[in-house]
């Protein structure tokens, strides 16, 4: 089990009896924001201190930072092959990097407000990304290429999920609802 809290560390736990196992202490503000990697091997960390920093979750070595957000980072999310990552910040930004060495591929920049959430598509084809904007946008994993927004809520938007068939998406934010989207 990872956690991530406002002493500024990652702390990864044994599920099993609660031990703890190792701490990680390589970002200078509070952690906002852990997610395994799919093949568990490796953990992703976002925190105020505009870093994302991806490490290694048997024994927490740093395996590189990626320092390209001028804002909070938020939220994190492994694709579904583990070979990218994509961080949503303060800064209006979803950006997408290589999660084997940390190097830029493109950035979303079409929210209006700070971006709560960010998640990949099953099929890593897509990401759906929500924020302070009221909209869930829906747009292209591989090139960043805008698909759809979704404009119904009335409020900030915290929360998206995909459906395991990836046909919906899931929404819940400020305006107290949560929405069932079909994806177009």
């Amino acid at each position: 089990v990872a956690s991530g809290g406002r002493d500024k560390t990652v702390q990864i736990w044994d599920a099993a009896n609660g031990g703890n196992l190792f701490t990680y202490r390589g970002h200078s503000d509070k952690v906002w924001w852990v997610a395994w990697s799919p093949d568990g091997k490796r953990l992703a960390s976002a925190s105020a201190d505009k870093t994302v920093q991806i490490w290694d979750a048997a024994n927490g070595g740093n395996l590189f930072t990626y320092r390209g957000h001028t804002g909070v980072v938020d939220t994190v999310a492994w694709s579904p092959d583990g070979k990218r990552v994509a961080s949503c910040s303060f800064d209006q930004t979803v950006q997408i990097w290589d999660a084997a060495n940390g190097g830029h591929l493109f950035t979303y920049r079409r929210h209006s407000g700070t971006v709560w959430w960010v998640a990949w598509s099953p099929d890593g084809k897509r990401i759906a990304s929500s924020g302070n904007d009221r909209t869930v946008q829906v747009w292209d994993a591989a090139n960043g290429g805008y698909v759809y927004t979704y404009l119904e809520h009335s409020a900030p938007v915290y929360f998206v999920a995909w459906s395991p068939d990836g046909m919906r998406l899931l929404s819940g934010g400020a305006d107290t609802t949560v929405r069932v989207w079909r994806v177009v």
